[in-house]
């Protein structure tokens, strides 16, 4: 459910990047990489117990001791695929009535439990399942279990009409952040609907129609509820530092008395066919054009899903892709893609790409271009290569997702869920080290060639003559049944002796260690941190670069982004195709960036194909090429990528807020990767000069998460050497502007659902025990967590949104502080107030002692949570770095924490939240809203970030 998301979507990754399936990413490849073996497939297993209970449940127990903590996972066979016609959204709502409650569950209560425990949590909904997970310190495992237990036997007895209405304001609001206000936001909808028959399972989205949330009622709420939630229709999967025969016993404790619900079958999978092409055009707030061409094909675990998503990633995965070659490298398209997900009834073919404007006239010169690669692809066939890399994928991904026990009980659960296998690692390994060129071109020729799909054409509005070709599917209309009034819904009889009345107390606090780290240096001198962790045979290595953005002339702000995206193309040795085949076939990754302060290289690979590895990152670091069709290419797409961000609110509200905390004519203020005008005026030549002035270890650091020793890491490294440092120095900012009052910056976002809205003021730097430390700890109850005053306030109580919240951001030289929400638009003026209202009233009031309380508790006992994965361990280290921290500087931090006063507390509130000093910025509709903002008493400055002035309104 994702309670406390602020959606920043910058480009089209949301796009692509929102393409999830079967289909495996493109990784690293090596020269003599072979499939995984029989033996290896073996040494990947998981460990597992499975057993059921009287009533149904089924239960797999997972130990690993390696950290103090457990992850569980309550799995119902139950997603939108269950729904009723015109009761879309049921499944997906229910997720969100299981954390209002239960019969010994006070209200918004399960999540504070499991924050003040140290934990996270949060819930998600698929056409084919919902699940409920919670990672929490070992010692907390059976308060999980109470939760769990509580909310699927003696839910019902909690949800009340008024519970209900809240929710269901609270999924309307989910709906307009993650759809109805999003470019793009109705591509799977609107396919979905084309796609599949009136009444098919997957023919809408789990998200549902407002109009039938607004038809139901709370009995028919129950009603599903209590014929889905059943323990015979659920899988419980606990791993972690567990005592299984402890853990058995609490399972059964908890869970036995639960009866079961109605006999619940299997789904049978329901794949369609089309006869005919399927023509249909979104008219969107999108600057970028999109087509999908969506083909039917089989369902999970059928024999052709293999060889299909094999195909996938011939055509369209990644630099090494037919699709890349002929779109996006040719400049036709932004970004070009082809995935294979797969569900339980069906899974779908989806080829799709963003057209360049700049160079490609209309839609259907891309449905010409993917045409043409179909046929490139038949007479060229399946090369060795292709199957090396997806070969490579399988085990490289197995392993990274065997790092962190939520992964591996993920894994559990969903095969125990869909197949009755909690462990198919192995199955999965030999069924694509199974699939050979004939099957690949086989299933070309059923599912894909001369097939018939939909091809949707995502045009900007009023431009509908740049679609493929015109709409011939026009959706029926929806035909909803006679609604019958709901019976009421009697409580589930749990018959046990189990006192539920209050929550069980925790055991021991387990005992958390900071991870033990060597320290070294690299051949040229740079510092370096590891750490030697011997649970996966993996390396995770960053090499940061200090400067960034902050190195960039204003007028040529972006040349460290666009320095950053070169040093991923071509090298001297290598074409951009070729070295991305290499990594592929190793199951390797290099990935150059620049964010905020750091050019950051990070690398990540299989133990045993480092040195090849390595190998190329010393080609990629040491010998870009620097191309300049690679330049002409990449400078294209960052601009059209600006483009598009001028459509989307988030990144609006970005712009906005960095100009009122820091000035319009400063870097800072302008986005990482630049603007239109600024990114004009950058040549191949100032790339050449960025790479040469600032790619040096002269600001440098590294770190490194490995099962190899220090010494064996450091001979992969000798490279290194040959490196030489050049001074430069790292520009300072200041003469920030101020302000005497404060103000409201609208910038109009035309037909816009909601109102992003960010309250600013600038604040501390980074600090590890002083200033900034403090006044995150004073923040947590005002708007650092769910359960927080504002939260609670703007989305459970009045419904304006699907979540707020308030932060310190704090870097080396920079820092402020944001209270933030996506607000329905006609609540704009009232969601403000209320955002306001609570920074004064925690201002006046003060922090209370149970606040504090929460906050210690969750500040300390998530230690157990901090260290686990190699990534998290790499980001310890890093910050130990960037900041020249001391080694004992998080005991430092809990001394604090433990004894940290209610008046040092509050004088951090007098001093911090100072509400005159607070800017307003909302981007949102300016029709709807605009008299609204008149109403707060404040003035009301409208912004053009484009032309960088702004102006006064008046009512």
């Amino acid at each position: 459910m994702n309670k406390r998301i602020i959606n920043t979507i910058f480009i089209t990754g949301a796009v692509i990047g929102a393409l999830a399936g079967c289909q495996q990413a493109s990784q690293p490849e090596a020269r003599d990489t072979q499939a995984v073996s029989a033996s290896q497939a073996d040494k990947l297993a998981i460990d597992f117990q499975k057993y059921t209970l009287d009533n149904g449940l089924t239960v797999i127990l997972h130990q690993d001791k390696s950290d103090p903590l457990v992850h569980v996972d309550v799995t119902y066979h139950v997603g939108s695929a269950r729904e009723d016609i015109g009761k879309s959204g049921f499944a997906h709502f229910f997720e969100h009535m299981m954390f209002q409650g239960s019969e010994n569950v006070a209200d918004e209560q399960h999540f504070k439990i499991i924050t003040e425990s140290g934990g996270n949590l949060n819930g998600t909904t698929s056409s084919d399942r919902t699940n409920y997970y919670q990672t929490v310190p070992a010692n907390q495992l059976e308060k999980v279990l109470w939760l769990e237990s509580d909310r699927m036997g003696f839910l019902l007895q909690a949800v009340d009409q008024k519970k209900f209405e809240n929710q269901r304001e609270t999924v309307k609001n989910e709906r307009a952040q993650r759809v109805d206000n999003q470019p793009y936001g109705l591509r799977s909808e609107r396919t979905a609907e084309a796609l599949y028959p009136p009444g098919h399972p997957y023919s809408w989205q789990p998200i549902g129609y407002v109009e039938d949330l607004d038809r139901v009622n709370v009995d028919d709420l129950k009603a599903f509820f209590k014929r889905w939630y059943g323990p015979n229709n659920a899988v419980l999967t606990i791993g972690g530092d567990i005592d299984i025969a402890k853990t058995k016993a609490w399972v059964e404790s908890y869970f036995g008395g639960i009866p079961a619900g109605p006999e619940v079958s299997d789904a049978k999978p329901k794949p369609v066919q089309l006869e005919e092409n399927r023509y249909i055009t979104l008219e969107d707030n999108v600057h970028l054009p999109l087509l999908q061409i969506t083909y039917p094909t089989v369902y999970a675990r059928h024999p052709d899903e293999a060889p299909l998503d094999v195909l996938a990633n011939i055509l369209g995965s990644g630099k090494t892709s037919l699709l890349y070659k002929n779109m996006v490298k040719s400049g036709q398209a932004v970004q070009a893609a082809v995935n294979h997900p797969c569900r339980e009834l069906a899974c779908e073919f989806q080829l799709l790409a963003l057209a360049n404007p700049a160079s490609t006239p209309d839609l259907a010169k891309l449905n010409t271009v993917i045409n043409q690669t179909l046929e490139e692809f038949e007479a060229r066939g399946v090369k060795p290569d292709d199957l090396q890399r997806v070969k490579a994928s399988i085990e490289s991904s197995t392993v990274f997702g065997l790092q962190s026990v939520a992964g591996k009980v993920s894994k559990l659960a969903a095969g125990e869920t869909f197949h009755d296998k909690p462990d198919l690692v192995k199955e999965d390994i030999e069924r694509y080290n199974a699939v050979t060129a004939a099957d690949v071109m086989r299933v070309y020729r059923k599912y894909i060639k001369n097939s018939a799909g939909v091809v949707l054409s995502v045009v900007p509005q009023g431009q509908s003559q740049l679609a493929v070709r015109e709409q011939n599917f026009t959706l029926p209309e929806r035909q909803i049944p006679e609604r019958q009034p709901a019976e009421h819904v009697e409580p589930i009889e749990v018959t046990d002796t189990t006192d539920r009345s209050t929550p069980p107390p925790a055991g021991p606090t387990p005992i958390v260690e900071v991870p033990e780290y060597w320290e070294s240096e690299l051949p040229n001198g740079i510092s370096l941190l590891g750490v030697t962790n011997s649970e996966t045979p993996t390396v995770t290595f960053s090499l940061s670069l200090e400067g960034g953005m902050l190195l960039d002339s204003e007028e040529k702000a972006g040349t460290a982004y666009l320095t950053a995206l070169m040093m991923n193309e071509s090298t001297d040795a290598y074409s951009n195709e070729a070295i991305a085949n290499e990594l592929a076939k190793l199951g390797s990754s290099i990935q150059f960036s620049a964010q905020g302060r750091y050019t950051q290289v990070m690398v990540s690979s299989l133990t045993k194909n480092l040195p090849q590895t390595m190998a190329l990152l010393e080609e990629k670091l040491f010998h870009p090429a620097f191309l300049p069709q690679d330049f002409q290419r990449m400078k294209s797409r960052v601009m059209q990528s600006m483009q598009q961000q001028l459509k989307n609110p988030s990144s609006l509200a970005a712009r906005a807020r960095d100009w009122v905390l820091f000035g319009k004519d400063s870097r800072l203020s302008l986005p990482e990767e630049g603007t239109l005008k600024t990114i004009q005026n950058i040549s191949l030549e100032d790339i050449k000069a960025f790479y040469n002035q600032y790619y040096t270890p002269a600001h440098a650091h590294a770190v490194v998460v490995s099962d190899l020793k220090e010494e064996a890491f450091l001979k992969t490294m000798d490279f290194m050497e040959k490196w030489q440092a050049k001074a430069y120095a790292i520009p300072t900012f200041d003469n920030f502007p101020e302000y005497d009052k404060s103000k409201i910056y609208l910038v109009d976002n035309p037909g816009g659902v909601q109102s992003v809205v960010h309250i600013v003021k600038r604040g501390p730097t980074f600090d590890a025990t002083g200033t900034y430390f403090k006044s995150r700890l004073m923040n947590f109850p005002l708007g650092g967590a769910f359960n927080s005053r504002v939260n609670l306030n703007l989305r459970e109580d009045k419904g304006y949104t699907y979540g707020a919240s308030t932060g310190f951001i704090g870097g080396k030289t920079l820092g402020w502080f944001d209270a933030s929400s996506d607000l329905n638009a006609e609540f704009t003026a009232q969601g403000i107030t209320e955002m306001l209202n609570e920074i004064k009233q925690f201002k006046q009031e003060g922090i209370q002692q149970d606040e504090i309380t929460f906050m210690r508790n969750a500040f300390t006992l998530s230690d157990a949570l901090k260290y686990e994965t190699p990534s998290s361990k790499a980001r310890f280290l890093s910050q130990l770095q960037a900041y020249n921290l001391p080694d004992d500087y998080r005991q430092q931090q809990l001394e604090i924490i433990k004894s940290i006063s209610a008046d040092e507390l509050n004088a951090l509130a007098q001093e911090q939240l100072v509400l005159e000093d607070m800017q307003i910025i909302v981007v949102g509709d300016k029709q709807k809203i605009l008299e609204q903002l008149f109403t707060l008493g404040f003035p009301v400055i409208e912004m053009s970030l484009q032309q960088k002035t702004e102006r006064e309104l008046t009512p």
